[in-house]
């Protein structure tokens, strides 16, 4: 979960207690990046996983930014900010696979698209499963073409981004449950199984259906070692948040979370554009957060965020196996 919430104390505790713990890449430097690695290897025996933005070519328009600013900036300056500036970046793409293959974590994952199959080979060599997360059953194909040593197949149930490689594309609304069916039935590689993952329940479902593990994003949003900010956590138990939305009005790219005052003027106008338009939010939600504004940043959470409890991370890993 970039942009906080994944911390090393967080990856490392997950590990330690029998999961599969894993680091963003994404919004840090490439060496805040190999960073994070070293401190949660300097907390943990454990197994380690990572996880990348796959760079694609910008859909924004210019004249649609433009009026999105110009949208956008009585509501940053009510926070003393401005929209940021826009300029094209792939997230240090090539210096964080470097990271990858220097520092080796047991698992690389991708998200946004799928690398190529030499990138994949060569982080394979290196004794790195890759992982690449598909919303349909098309990208799955395109992964296990490529090489990928494992599928992460994302219902529309999940928080935060959707990992559509075409960011222009609508996401799609087929369910986790027949979308991991319709995969599992058709490629014989290891398929792990995310999107409102809150409960064993859940998780024995979906290993019912043919996955190999599961993965939760948003059960983990109130954990102890979380670095969630203190808006998100309140939002998150607060019973005036009644539901969650699917929008690009934060980051120009499609992502799920709770629906607020923020979505509820600016999703009918956002245009797509990633990562511009999440330059050009970025202050401003940063410092809503610093005003303790719910209503002015992103509340990424999956559908099943009203079973998020808070805990430590030990705590929600053995109740995610419970009876396993």
């Amino acid at each position: 979960m970039a942009g906080g919430p994944s911390t090393p104390a967080l990856a490392a505790a997950v590990s330690s207690a029998g999961g599969l713990g894993f680091l963003p890449a994404g919004y840090l430097s490439a060496q805040a990046f190999a960073d994070s690695i070293a401190a949660a290897r300097a907390l943990t025996g454990g197994p380690l996983g990572v996880n990348l933005f796959v760079p694609q070519p910008s859909v924004a328009d210019a004249e649609a930014l433009a009026r999105y600013r110009e949208q956008l900036t009585p509501l940053a300056h009510s926070y003393g900010a401005e929209p940021g500036a826009t300029r094209p970046d792939d997230d240090a793409w090539q210096a964080k696979l470097e990271v990858v293959a220097d520092l080796v974590p047991e698992v690389a994952s991708f998200t946004f698209g799928c690398p190529e199959p030499e990138i994949l080979a060569a982080l394979a060599d290196r004794g790195v499963l890759t992982a690449v997360t598909v919303t349909s059953l098309d990208e799955a194909g395109v992964a296990v073409a490529a090489g990928a040593g494992a599928l992460v197949v994302q219902g529309p149930e999940a928080g935060g981004h959707r990992g559509t490689f075409d960011p222009a594309r609508t996401p799609g609304d087929q369910p986790l449950d027949s979308l991991l069916s319709a995969v599992v039935a058709v490629h014989d590689i290891p398929v792990i199984a995310a999107g409102a993952i809150a409960t064993a329940a859940d998780v024995r479902r979906v290993l019912r259906l043919g996955a190999h593990a599961a993965q939760a994003g948003t059960a983990f949003l109130l954990s102890d070692e979380a670095g969630t900010n203190p808006i998100h956590r309140q939002a998150l138990s607060d019973p005036r948040f009644t539901h969650t939305v699917v929008t690009c009005a934060f980051s120009g790219r499609y992502a799920r979370g709770l629906a607020n005052g923020f979505t509820d003027r600016f999703d009918p106008i956002a245009p797509l554009g990633y990562p511009e338009v999440n330059q050009m939010t970025g202050a401003m939600r940063r410092a809503a957060v610093a005003a303790g504004d719910a209503d002015g940043t992103n509340l990424w959470a999956g559908t099943a965020w009203r079973r998020t409890t808070p805990g430590s991370a030990a705590q929600i890993v053995a109740a995610l196996t419970d009876e396993l």
